[in-house]
Parts: C-alpha cells; sequence; structure tokens
C-alpha cells in the first residue's frame, strides 16, 4: 500500500495570459529557389511601382461634374489602411510579443512589379514575407505543391499568388487554405461573401479598392450604373457583390460582346477586368466617365492596357488600385493573424463524449493494495470536468514502466469506470517510448566501457588515427569533434595541424572506471542485475569491472524526455550528461564521447506526447514516466504544455505527479516548474480511508494477501489517528502557497462515518476543500464535486513560491527539504555523500535543483514510520547528479534502482486469446 495517502494531481492553468507556447519570428519556409522579399530582387530583378511612384498624392474630380475637385485621394487612403494594420498588429504584439504574422507570395514568371510594394508595405506594417519563386512554365500540380506546403506551414498566416491568369484555375485557387486565403479568390470565401458573411471571410483586396476609392472621392454608388469589363471568376464575383450591397445597378460584359459601345455610352462607371484590347477606341466611353483598371493580370505584377488609375474629367491618378489592393492585403494579413491567435485560446471544444452505462458490481478488479487511485482519480476528474460540466480538460499522464506491469503493481491506467483505453496498449509498449530510452542508455554505456578499453590497449598516435581517419584521401573532424576541439580551446581544423600534446588531449578521456555514475539499464524487473561484473570475455583483454543494471525508467533519459520542451533542448541536454569523472576530477560527459547526435536520432520520435482517450471520450496525453523514487516522477514538460494550448485560457491541465505531497508533489513544484516556468492554480490530493487507516496503526499490508478486517470494517479510532498523515500533506502543499483539494477515493468497505470524518479534518487542517470521489464506479458523474471544488480553487489565484533558492549550497538545500518537508530534525552525510558535493560543487553544479531519492512509504527515510515521524535525523548515504536532466540526486539510506519479482508476479494472469488477439489478465 502507498504509504501516504494523498498523492499529487495538478490543475494547471496560466494566469491571465492566452494558453498557447510562445510565439516565435518565423523564418521562410525551406521551398525551391525561395528569396526573401527584400527589395525589389526575388525572382529576377525588377525595380517594383513603389520605388518609382512613392504613394504620390493626386486630385481627383467628382465622377460626372464639372470643375469640382476632391482632395489627395491615394497617398491618404493607403496610410491610413497601413497605419491602421499597424496599430493593430501593435495591440496584438503587447500580449504576444514574438508574434509576427507572415504573408508567403508564390509567384510562377519573372515579372515584379509588385514583389516591392508588398515588401515595402509589409515592413511599414511590421510584417513579414517569404517569396517562393518558381520557374514561368510551372505546372497546376507544380503550384498546387507549393500551396499545400505553406498551408501545413504554421509560421505562415497568409498566402497570395502571383500567377499569370491562366494558371488562376478552380483546382489552384481552391488548394489554399480558406483561413490563409488573404485575397478572397477561394470558393469557401467567395461563399461566405455573397451570403453576406464578410466578417468571417476574406475580401478580395482589388474588389475593395475599387470601392474604397470610389467612395474615398465622394462618389455616390447608390441607384449608379455598373459596367464590368473582362473580369473572370473570384474578382468578377466579388465586383458584383459589394456593388450590388451599396445599391449600384451592375452589369458585365466581355469585350467581344455585342453593342459593347451601347453599354459603355449608358455607364456611369466602368471597371477594367482585363487589359483593354487595341480595337476598342477610348472614344466609346463618355467623357467623364469613372474609369478603373483593375486588371487581374496586375497581380503577377503585369500592367494593364494604359494604366492603372482612376479616370475624372480628363484626369488620371496612376495605380490607385494596385498600391490600395496592396495596402488592403496587407490589412487582411493582420486580420488573419488576429484570428490565428484568437484560435490559439479556442472556445469550448464540441467534444462528442462517449456516454458510459455503468454496471453493478463493477466487471474490473478493485485497484491493488499498493496504490490509493492517483491515476483514477486524474482520469475521473478530466471526464468530469470535460463530459459532464462541459470544461475544456486534459490529463497529462505518466507512461507505465513493464516492471511494475509483470510485477506487483500492475498497470497504470486508472480502473474501474475511470481509465484510459485502449488500457492494453497504454501498458503495453504503447509507441515504445521506453523501448527507445532503453537503447539511448545502453548506447551510452558501450560508448564508455569501450572508450576505456582503447585508450587502454593504443598509442595516442593510432588512437587519434583511428578517432580521426583518412576516407577516400580526406582526413577531417565530424562535427561534434570540432565541438570538444573548441572545449579543450584547441582552435584548429586541419587534423594534421594537431601537436602531440594537443593529439593526447583530444583522444584521451582518461576515465576513471571508479567514478562511472552510468548504469545499463531493462525495463524488466529482474533482482539479479542489481550488481554483476562486466567485460569478463577473452576479447575485453582484462578490462573488466562492477557495474549493475536500473529499471528504464530510473534513466537519466527519462528524465531528461520528461523536462525537455524541444528537440534542441533535449540534445543538448542529452549532450551534457555526466558519466563519470575523469581522472583529474572533472567531469566526462556524452558529448565527450561524441554520442549526443545518436542518442537523439534514437529519441526523435519519442519527444512527442501520444494522444489517448479515457472512457468518456476526454482527451489524455501518455508521456514520460520517471522513476518517482530517484528522478522527479512526473509526466513531460511538453505534454503539459501542448494541453495547456488546446485547453485554451479557462480550461484545465491535470498533470500526474508520483507518490505523496513529500516526494511528488515536491518535486513537481521545484525541479518540474522551474524547467516548465508553468505557475500551479491548485493541488488536489488524493486519500483513501484504507491508508489513513495504515498511518493510524493498521496492520502491515501485503500485496497479494487479504486486506484484514481493520481496513474491510468500519474503524472510526484508526482514520483519526491516520489523519495527522492526511494533515501533514496538506501543510507540505501550503508551503509552496497553492491551494489544496483532498479528493478521498471511496472504496466500497468505507462508511459513511470515516468518509464524513477524513473529510472534516482534511478541512480543519487547511484544504481549499475536501470531496469524496466516486468515479471508479460510476466515472466522470462521480467525481462532478470534486471538479467543481477544483474550478473554484483554481479561480482563486496563487501564491505560489519556491522552497528554496537554487544558489543555496547542496547541503542547505538538502537540509531545507529534510525540516520542512519531511519534518526531520537534522540531515547526516556520509563520507561519501559530502565528498560527491564537495566534487559537483568544485564542478559548477551546485546551483542545481535538489531530487532526493527516498522512499515512498514513509514521511522518514523507514518505510515502516507511519503516521508523521518526529525529532529523527535523516541519514544521506551517497549523492549523484543528473547534469543533463538538471539536478541532484541525494540518496537517502539504502535505495534500489532495480525492482525485483515477487513470488507469483502479474504475468501468472496475463494471457491472450490467439483467436480474437484479445489481452487477458492487464490491470
Amino acid at each position: 500500500m502507498s504509504a501516504r495517502l494523498p498523492l499529487l494531481l495538478r490543475g494547471l492553468r496560466r494566469p491571465g495570459r492566452p494558453p498557447g507556447p510562445p510565439l516565435r519570428p518565423p523564418a521562410p519556409a525551406p521551398a525551391p529557389a525561395r528569396a526573401s522579399g527584400g527589395g525589389g530582387g526575388g525572382c529576377g530583378g525588377g525595380e517594383g511601382l513603389l520605388g518609382q511612384r512613392r504613394l504620390r498624392d493626386a486630385q481627383v474630380g467628382s465622377s460626372r461634374g464639372q470643375g469640382s475637385r476632391a482632395p489627395p485621394v491615394r497617398g491618404s487612403i493607403v496610410r491610413e489602411v497601413i497605419q491602421n494594420s499597424k496599430e493593430v498588429l501593435s495591440l496584438l504584439q503587447e500580449k504576444n510579443p514574438t508574434f509576427k504574422p507572415v504573408l508567403a507570395i508564390i509567384q510562377a514568371g519573372d515579372d515584379n512589379l509588385m514583389q516591392e510594394i508588398n515588401q515595402n508595405l509589409a515592413e511599414e506594417a511590421g510584417l513579414n514575407i517569404t517569396h517562393i519563386c518558381l520557374p514561368p512554365d510551372s505546372s497546376e500540380d507544380e503550384i498546387i505543391d507549393e500551396i499545400l506546403k505553406i498551408n501545413e506551414d504554421t509560421r505562415v498566416h497568409g498566402l497570395a499568388l502571383q500567377i499569370s491568369e491562366s494558371s488562376f484555375s478552380n483546382k489552384v485557387l481552391n488548394a489554399l487554405k480558406p483561413e490563409k486565403d488573404v485575397d478572397g479568390v477561394t470558393d469557401i470565401n467567395l461563399g461566405r461573401l455573397v451570403r453576406g458573411d464578410a466578417h468571417e471571410c476574406y475580401v478580395s483586396p482589388v474588389a475593395r479598392a475599387v470601392i474604397e476609392l470610389l467612395e474615398k472621392s465622394g462618389v455616390n454608388l447608390d441607384g449608379k450604373k455598373i459596367l464590368i469589363i473582362g473580369a473572370h471568376g473570384s474578382l468578377e464575383a466579388a465586383l458584383q457583390c459589394l456593388f450590388q450591397r451599396r445599391g449600384s445597378m451592375t452589369m458585365t460584359s466581355q469585350w467581344k460582346t455585342p453593342h459593347l459601345q451601347s453599354k459603355l455610352l449608358e455607364s456611369d462607371i466602368v471597371v477594367l477586368g482585363s487589359p483593354k484590347p487595341e480595337e476598342i477606341p477610348l472614344s466609346w466611353i463618355q467623357p467623364g466617365t469613372t474609369v478603373l483598371n483593375c486588371s487581374h493580370d496586375f497581380l503577377s505584377g503585369k500592367l494593364g492596357c494604359g494604366s492603372l488609375g482612376v479616370h475624372f474629367n480628363g484626369l488620371i491618378a496612376e495605380d490607385d488600385v494596385s498600391l490600395l489592393a496592396a495596402a488592403l492585403r496587407i490589412q487582411n494579413m493582420v486580420s488573419s493573424g488576429r484570428r490565428w491567435l484568437r484560435e490559439q485560446q479556442h472556445a469550448r471544444w464540441r467534444l462528442h463524449c462517449l456516454k458510459l452505462q455503468p454496471l453493478s458490481p463493477v466487471p474490473r478488479i478493485t485497484p491493488t493494495p499498493l496504490g490509493e487511485g492517483k491515476s483514477t482519480v486524474t482520469v475521473g476528474l478530466v471526464q468530469a470536468l470535460t463530459a459532464h460540466l462541459n470544461i475544456n480538460s486534459f490529463a497529462c499522464l505518466r507512461q507505465p514502466s513493464q516492471g511494475p506491469t509483470f510485477g506487483v503493481k500492475g498497470g497504470a491506467a486508472g480502473g474501474g469506470y475511470a481509465q484510459v483505453i485502449p488500457m492494453e496498449e497504454f501498458n503495453l509498449h504503447l509507441t515504445g517510448d521506453i523501448h527507445a530510452i532503453t537503447a539511448a542508455n545502453n548506447l551510452l554505456a558501450a560508448a564508455i566501457d569501450t572508450r576505456i578499453l582503447h585508450e587502454n590497449t593504443q598509442t595516442d598516435k593510432a588512437l587519434y588515427n583511428r578517432l580521426v581517419p583518412s576516407v577516400n584521401g580526406v582526413r577531417e573532424f565530424s562535427s561534434i569533434q570540432l565541438a570538444r576541439l573548441k572545449k579543450l580551446g584547441i582552435n584548429k581544423t586541419d587534423p594534421s595541424a594537431l601537436t602531440e600534446e594537443e593529439v593526447s588531449k583530444f583522444a584521451r578521456l582518461n576515465i576513471d572506471p571508479s567514478t562511472i555514475t552510468w548504469q545499463r539499464v531493462l525495463d524488466t524487473n529482474d533482482r539479479f542485475l542489481r550488481k554483476m561484473t562486466i567485460g569478463q570475455a577473452p576479447t575485453e583483454k582484462g578490462y573488466s569491472r562492477q557495474a549493475q543494471f536500473d529499471i528504464a525508467v530510473a534513466s537519466e533519459i527519462m528524465a531528461v524526455l520528461a523536462l525537455t520542451d524541444s528537440l534542441a533542448d533535449m540534445k543538448e541536454r542529452l549532450g551534457r550528461m555526466v558519466v563519470a569523472s575523469d581522472k583529474d576530477g572533472q567531469p566526462v560527459t556524452a558529448e565527450d564521447l561524441g554520442v549526443t547526435g545518436a542518442l537523439t536520432v534514437l529519441m526523435k520520435d519519442a519527444i512527442k506526447p501520444n494522444l489517448m482517450q479515457t472512457l468518456e471520450g476526454t482527451p489524455v496525453f501518455v508521456h514520460a514516466g520517471p522513476f518517482a523514487n530517484i528522478a522527479h516522477g512526473n509526466s513531460s514538460v511538453l505534454a503539459d504544455k501542448i494541453a495547456l494550448k488546446l485547453v485554451g485560457q479557462e480550461g484545465f491541465v491535470v498533470t500526474e505527479a508520483g507518490f505523496g505531497a513529500d516526494i511528488g508533489m515536491e518535486k513537481f513544484f521545484n525541479i518540474k516548474c522551474r524547467a516548465s516556468g508553468l505557475v500551479p492554480n491548485a493541488v488536489v490530493l488524493v486519500a483513501t480511508v484504507r491508508a489513513l487507516k495504515m498511518h493510524g496503526g493498521g496492520p502491515s499490508v501485503t500485496a497479494g494477501v487479504p486486506l484484514k478486517r481493520e481496513y474491510t470494517e468500519e474503524n472510526i479510532q484508526l482514520v483519526a489517528d491516520g489523519c495527522c498523515n492526511l494533515q501533514k500533506q496538506i501543510q507540505i502543499a501550503q508551503l509552496f502557497g497553492v491551494p489544496v483539494i483532498v479528493a478521498l477515493n471511496v472504496f466500497k468497505t468505507d462508511t459513511r462515518a470515516e468518509i464524513d470524518l477524513v473529510c472534516e479534518l482534511a478541512k480543519r487542517a487547511g484544504a481549499f476543500d475536501a470531496v469524496p470521489c466516486y468515479h471508479w464506479s460510476i466515472g466522470g458523474k462521480g467525481t462532478v464535486e470534486l471538479a467543481r471544488a477544483v474550478r473554484e480553487a483554481a479561480s482563486k489565484g496563487s501564491r505560489f513560491r519556491f522552497l528554496y533558492d537554487v544558489q543555496l549550497p547542496i547541503v542547505e538545500k538538502i537540509r531545507t527539504i529534510a525540516q520542512a518537508v519531511y519534518g526531520a530534525k537534522d540531515i547526516e552525510l556520509s563520507p561519501e555523500a559530502q565528498s560527491k558535493i564537495d566534487r559537483y560543487t568544485q564542478q559548477g553544479f551546485g546551483n542545481l535543483p535538489i531530487c532526493m531519492a527516498k522512499t515512498h512509504l514513509s514521511l522518514s527515510h523507514q518505510p515502516d514510520k507511519k503516521g508523521v515521524p518526529r525529532d529523527f535525523i535523516l541519514p544521506i548515504s551517497d549523492v549523484r547528479a543528473s547534469i543533463g536532466a538538471g539536478f541532484i540526486y541525494p540518496l537517502v539510506g539504502t535505495m534500489s534502482t532495480m525492482p525485483g519479482l515477487p513470488t507469483r508476479p502479474c504475468f501468472y494472469d496475463i494471457d491472450l486469446d490467439t483467436e480474437t488477439e484479445q489481452v487477458k489478465g492487464l490491470f
């Protein structure tokens, strides 16, 4: 039985800010022949309109008016649009400082007249542009392939096409994601515009530019006759829709249409959607008619016949449409970025939860006496939050080791009607993360002993020649060897240029075998691997030493996986893992052994959290599972951060920690919170009546042996006496300034009097609330009151604080934890522990947090000391370092890192139906 009843869950949210991860300014998305959209270069030269005509103001007259003049139009409108976009973007960046929207422009051809306009306007507004340059003869499929790449690039928030009009097929246009279609050319955006949902779509910047220019020039469009000539597709549809919304009478025509002259003569406004053929004379257009050229070819950089402009009483203001359209595209880009940010916050999910039909009695095995239902409560809580209260929530669970799955404890998928499914995959291999850790760990172990062997049996010159061989007549250092040279202060890149002293310094790590701390691992309980001798084969030439195996989840690589936040960070952490000291007392790292890149390759898929679901269909991330006795015993930072992004600002992430408040919670706060930067909002302590009875003096509990009557019958006195442990666990949580909710995991043998007593004493001890939970028997419905209590506690806000300053000496940090958390009178260091502390301090590792390796069965170092032991001296037998993970771990008393199998392991009950392939006996 897990000694201290309460175990840790977390209700975790980012206070007062969107829950998404930090947004980094994106680099241009990689693609063939891409160019940064900088000043007029890019796809083949071209000076650019903006460089030639710098937003000149033009005076225009009113339509069909004589002699009157309106204020300057072009420059003021464009400046107004860009300034507005800049201000909106600035407001967005106040809350998201690294956010900078990116516009991607796919260009097929060498015409670059619009490129500089787009670049300069984007820079002025504060956007980035990435230019993708394709050959002029690119096929439809090649263009679509580039579009699809941009669609999936989360760094890009808008996409525009600068391609020939002949390439604007429906297949090409509708390949764009509507949310990135800032030119409004997809059927979805056009459909929304036609339906009147302009606020939900992107409207063609060209069509908007036409309307803006007319209205800003004082033209009243109501009742005007509009003729749109030579327009096609999205531009024609957008123009018609916008004009009709303003009360205009709209006609469309192609250049070869009969009676074109009569249509031109009766029109108040003419919009040219494609270049005017030479055979159509300008004399067909009435003097004073407003003429706007928004030829679709302007998107590809080609000027139409004549110039782009507005014709009022013979006055031409060139390029108004193209410049304003470019500015309005920028405005659409900012809107796209704003929508993207809003989506990162998310509204409540429209999740279709699964309906339970609980049976009584529940047709599943009851929870093992070795656990108090921490995982089960985690699952039940998120089922209640999402399936019953309609609150976005994610559970983040640790991945179970096969050691306990086949040993005593069984799996860790929860139980009853609060489980993760499919439970068999959860408990067996899953996606192989632990196997990847095993492979990486043992590769590093092999590298250590191999290096010692070769250094012992070769001269400096022979060793160097093998480390830096000549391949096809070329001899060069690998990247990781160059990094080692730099670390050694050798600023040379030519292998033949090193002196004899430098060769020896580079080639020899001089590992002291007695200081090796890196062990081999296996994900199986095997007591006979706790101590062994390696190197006894004749091929090892007399090199042998004492070694051992640990359980795979005890590997430092598992702790690294749980604390990392990116591939780059993981690679760096793997490289700085210390495996031994050299004969001068300096640390030897994985980077020194040259194995960092290989370790990262083995771990490249394991870094990705595994998405599963509960029995009620709510989402669960399963990722990492560090051994809670010697590591921090928490699920991964990456799973927490991704889950926070997905649940939104008002959602909850319930993340699981190992064991009680004295181990799992203390390490969560002092180690994981430091690594992640996340601020906790509430703690859920899991308690059971049976565990309280044990802490109150009840008889010992043995796995596989039926519980004695003290645990199955009402015994108020034992419960009352054992609540001292619960009170202490609550006090530990309060050290960190976080509100505590006690979840009493109810068993069928618990009586109402026992349940009420526990809840009452928990509240008296300072718990925010204490709630009986029935999730095992009826699912999330049985934890609704717990979910409400968590929501209320989290809304109050926490005054979170760390227990100690990491700059304190190692001994003082150990003493702080021992006295404040465990209740020890003081600590006692063995000579070996003191020696290790001195060494780590000298090596520069003294400012790391502390990860105590201690039994989970008692607040003290003695498993049989239940309740709240007092006035004891905490013995520190040894101190080790996980430099890659980022903590120092003292060993309290005797700690085994390789569990053993019991007389009757769980595997006796596990079988496979060979007909149905159904797994039986897992729990």
